[in-house]
């Protein structure tokens, strides 16, 4: 069993040029922030603000003009320079220029003191548009790569902050450390009987099961990936592994890769075996038991690539749940 994503999940989205010539300008920020078109997007420890309620639009992130009294430089963190926006139906121009901006808390209670205003990806990725849905990834997926990344890895100097954000550069030898993405893959396995191997995380309630997942190694085709991980986490080996897509899952700094497998013909289903550290409950599930699961267990969120291949696999929309740790 096979089969591809033709519509884009929802963190894989995106209406953003991101303009990655324009990220080595002299004065970037200068020139954006003396350009009343140019608008801000806030965030405050990974959660952004969602603009007033547009039923003609529907829900959209707020993003603010840069030269108001809460957007002057002097009252924002790190900058990152994002790219323009594309669509044509929104309150923003076509290629309207759109910087991320971190702020402390003292600048984000002065902006919006309603801590429920800040929302984070998970709770909003499945109603945002195209455009928002992107800028979030992109912006929170940066902007945790320089939360860890503030100095070199070669000689722990603090480094700075150039192209757009998109760099930082060692100041003792002058090498530059790009963002990183790790990747990862996550895997529908099915056997003889056309079940899928669901897993229990040990970070997790014990009624929550989702795909086995993992990363990739140093080295490591993605394929061969898919078959040490899940012997690594099920004792099971698998064969055929078939790319299906990806999604970037900013939480921190990963992309995964779906794929599906099967068990290879010299194993049996009941040969199961949790490594007992990462995954403590392994269980295979029949369409039919899976749909009659209710509410004693949980699935995963909306937002996760696991969600769209199991219920592609389902072949019906799957319970509304909660959102995972995990994709």
């Amino acid at each position: 069993m096979s089969f591809t994503f033709t519509t884009g999940l929802p963190l894989s989205r995106q209406a953003v040029d991101r303009d990655h010539l324009s990220r080595g300008l002299p004065e970037l920020f200068d020139q954006l922030w003396a350009d009343d078109s140019t608008r801000v997007l806030p965030v405050w420890h990974g959660k952004m603000l969602l603009a007033p309620h547009d039923p003609g639009t529907g829900p959209r992130l707020a993003l603010l003009p840069p030269m108001g009294l809460l957007m002057s430089p002097q009252n924002v963190g790190l900058r990152v320079y994002l790219g323009r926006s594309l669509p044509t139906n929104l309150p923003e121009e076509f290629g309207t220029r759109i910087v991320a901006v971190n702020l402390d808390d003292d600048a984000a209670v002065r902006l919006e003191p309603d801590e429920y205003r800040w929302v984070g990806l998970r709770t909003v990725a499945t109603v945002l548009g195209d455009r928002d849905a992107g800028l979030f990834t992109e912006a929170l997926g940066v902007l945790n790569w320089h939360a860890s990344h503030g100095h070199c890895p070669r000689c722990g100097a603090a480094t700075t902050v150039e192209e757009g954000g998109w760099v930082r550069r060692c100041p003792v030898d002058n090498s530059q450390v790009f963002p990183r993405t790790d990747p990862a893959v996550i895997v529908l396995i099915t056997d003889a009987d056309d079940r899928i191997l669901l897993g229990s995380n040990a970070m997790w309630e014990n009624n929550r099961y989702s795909l086995l997942a993992g990363f990739v190694e140093p080295g490591e085709a993605l394929e061969a990936a898919v078959i040490r991980e899940m012997f690594e986490e099920s004792g099971l080996r698998v064969t055929d592994p078939v790319y299906v897509g990806s999604q970037p899952w900013p939480f921190p700094a990963s992309v995964m890769c779906g794929f599906t497998a099967r068990l290879a013909d010299d194993q049996q289903a009941h040969d199961l075996l949790p490594d007992g550290a990462e995954i403590l409950a392994l269980r295979w599930f029949s369409r039919q038991e899976l749909s009659e699961a209710g509410e004693w267990m949980l699935l995963p969120g909306p937002s996760s690539i696991a969600h769209a291949m199991i219920e592609r696999w389902l072949g019906a929309p799957l319970s509304a749940a909660p959102e995972l740790i995990r994709p």
